[in-house]
């Protein structure tokens, strides 16, 4: 019953109506804004990536009774929450479902989607407000009631978008930011160790209740360690078996720019993976890796002390490179190089699951410790996931309910990871897909219909910046926050 429902709901958000709204989102604010994920990236690189080493306010802890956290603190949390299993089991699903091509097709939705990050950002700091604990409040809903809901005819609209986007949030955070995760942890752990599943569901009950209990401060004070060690690691690992695979890599470039488009055929004229397919499964393990679109991370990135919209919006584009363009790619080139695949047709030629796909490549090349290796690294990318998803199921719930009962979502969120330790992974991630697709829409309206705003502030951004223009800076959309960020 719960697969029938689930099979007709995905094939909604994630039909023609769903992939067409977030291709055309990404494509509307690219044009808006200038393409500034391209014309400016060397200024946004700068202001993030390269901020880090050398602005010490950057990464400087907020004081104990402040309820913000640092912008590499927001960077670092949202990451948490986009760099999990989409990156490692989600990418060898979409070479497998939809071949090699969706690769490109991810590529694609990621330039896109840097500009979908980067509005939803911008939003989420220009219409933020504090709630009585002095912590800020961010994220779709709030720039749908006062954004949308703002423009003549609209009140009732953006409330009720509002309302669907933060159950559709809370439902997310239990499917891609905990129900995919805990599984694939419990998998990859019983694979390589022999751990019981339901072993290290209670571990992972423990462990997510004693850092979600501590706030969102004590959230970022974990993945801000965690986030950098895995991933760096994660990154030289896969360098290491490219570079040993390295004649297979122009092989490899080759079937994932023929896939994008239909071309890879076995010899005889029969077509492999087609282009819907590619396209298809592309955008969905885009979408699942890098989150642009969802709205989900705004409620993070709303959570820095930083005053100025654009700086946060520029972190949500260096977000997505970091994310798909280059923890995806790695991922992608290491499974194409090791053999798995017929490479001028696009089919896999060795029967392993998606699951455990990269921890065999790994394995090739480094041994029994390869599975091990990814086993760990999936244990902490998937989570620092379910820590970072259990702030934004969290702040629908606040935004809902009010703040007292995000207690409770808290104990019961931590409570499912023991069930989702021993779920179908194949039912897990298929209601994963559907959860975001129905979280997607409503975010992705807000974000058309506020993009006149997004625009307004970017060109403020860049007047002041780039042309010296003595203009007052777009701040808040609230007057009283907006003198308080000017002094």
């Amino acid at each position: 019953m719960i697969e029938t429902i689930n099979s007709f709901l995905n094939g909604i958000v994630w039909g023609p109506i769903g992939l067409c709204l977030l291709f055309l989102a990404g494509v509307w604010m690219t044009i808006v804004n200038g393409g500034f994920q391209i014309t400016h990236f060397a200024h946004w690189m700068k202001q993030t990536i390269g901020a880090i080493f050398k602005d010490s306010h950057v990464r400087a802890h907020t004081e104990k009774h402040d309820k913000q956290i640092s912008q590499f603190q927001s960077l670092c949390t949202a990451l948490a929450a986009t760099i999990g299993t989409g990156n490692i089991v989600g990418v060898s699903t979409a070479i497998i479902s939809g071949g090699p091509g969706a690769i490109f097709w991810m590529w694609i939705m990621s330039i896109l989607g840097m500009m979908t990050n980067y509005s939803e950002n911008v939003l989420g700091i220009f219409y933020r407000i504090k709630n009585k604990k002095g912590e800020w409040s961010g994220g779709a809903m709030y720039y749908l009631v006062n954004g949308l809901g703002a423009k003549k005819g609209c009140k009732t609209l953006g409330k009720i978008l509002a309302l669907l986007f933060s159950c559709f949030c809370i439902l997310a955070s239990f499917g891609i930011g905990n129900i995919a995760q805990v599984n694939s942890i419990s998998g990859n752990l019983f694979s390589a160790f022999s751990i019981p599943t339901y072993i290290t569901g209670i571990l992972l009950v423990f462990l997510t209740g004693i850092v979600v209990i501590g706030g969102i401060k004590r959230v970022a004070l974990v993945t801000e360690k965690l986030v950098p060690f895995m991933a760096v690691i994660y990154i030289l690992g896969a360098l290491g078996i490219i570079s040993i695979h390295g004649n297979r890599i122009p092989a490899a470039f080759l079937s994932i720019f023929k896939g994008a488009f239909g071309l890879s055929s076995i010899k005889g004229g029969i077509l492999g993976y087609g282009l819907k397919s590619a396209i298809v499964w592309g955008f969905k393990r885009g979408a699942f890796s890098n989150e642009a679109g969802l709205g989900s991370s705004v409620m993070v990135h709303s959570s820095s002390n930083v005053k100025e919209p654009v700086q946060q919006g520029m972190w949500g584009i260096f977000e997505v490179f970091a994310d798909t363009i280059v923890v995806c790619t790695l991922t992608a080139l290491v499974v194409l190089t090791s053999g798995f695949f017929d490479l001028e047709t696009g089919k896999q030629i060795v029967d392993i699951s998606a699951s455990s796909l990269v921890g065999q490549a790994f394995g090739n090349v480094f041994g029994p410790i390869g599975p091990m290796f990814i086993a760990i690294a999936i244990l902490m990318f998937a989570f620092s996931t379910v820590l970072g998803w259990s702030h934004y199921g969290g702040k629908s719930v606040e935004y809902l309910l009010g703040e007292k009962a995000v207690v409770f979502y808290h104990l019961i969120f931590c409570g499912m990871s023991f069930f989702s330790s021993t779920m179908d992974l194949t039912l897990a991630w298929d209601l994963s897909d559907t959860f975001n697709g129905l979280m997607m829409i409503p975010n992705l309206i807000g974000v058309l219909a506020c993009s006149g705003t997004v625009m307004a502030i970017t060109k403020n951004y860049t007047d002041r910046v780039f042309k010296q223009k003595d203009i007052k800076p777009m701040y808040s959309a609230y007057p009283e926050i907006q003198k308080e960020q000017e002094s």
